[in-house]
């Protein structure tokens, strides 16, 4: 690997405010971004508290200053013009986490603690029972829906909801009594 000596490095950094260096030839946009990109980096980074988004920061003020560097060059600071678009840039990017967090405070989860193992006995032996059966308990025990009530919404005699709930206890009696006897293994 090759390593060139950048002969900017160690001398003294142009002047931002001249319009030309001491030979009369216009600043260069390398020199001016090599004369004043770190000392840009420390002030947003004493803003922001992280010197990866200041770097970043930085170099997207640069980046829009090199875009429009003919007529940047002209002004009488054009430092000046960079440190706003940073600076600007910080407080766009603060603005949009503080809407993000309050978003996602709006959004938190809410922890349930997982079933019992009597509602998971529970639902192994409702899902044992025939469609009819199994529907009518449900209607009738977890939705508080009355005989009168499920017989409408299924469309059938009252008297055949009732046979399916005594059909749907019998059987889920027995399915919860086979698991209590079963052993634990």
């Amino acid at each position: 690997m090759t390593v060139t000596e950048d002969a900017r490095v160690g001398g003294a950094p142009p002047d931002p405010l001249a319009r030309a260096t001491p030979d009369g030839a216009p600043l260069h946009f390398d020199d001016f971004y090599h004369a004043h990109f770190r000392g840009l980096v420390v002030q947003l980074r004493a803003y922001t508290g992280d010197p990866g988004q200041a770097q970043d920061l930085v170099q997207e003020a640069f980046c829009r200053a090199f875009a429009r560097w003919d007529r940047l060059a002209g002004y009488d600071d054009p430092l000046a013009w960079i440190r706003r678009v940073a600076w600007n840039l910080a407080h766009s990017r603060w603005r949009r986490l503080r809407t993000a967090q309050a978003f996602l405070h709006r959004q938190r989860e809410v922890h349930v603690a997982g079933p019992t193992p009597d509602r998971v006995a529970l639902d192994a032996a409702l899902a044992l029972l025939p469609p009819r059966q199994r529907r009518a308990v449900v209607l009738h025990y977890l939705a508080d829906l009355s005989v009168a009530e499920i017989a409408a919404q299924e469309r059938v005699a009252e008297g055949t909801v009732k046979s399916w709930l005594h059909r749907g206890r019998a059987a889920l009696a027995a399915s919860l009594r086979d698991t209590e006897e079963a052993p634990d293994v």
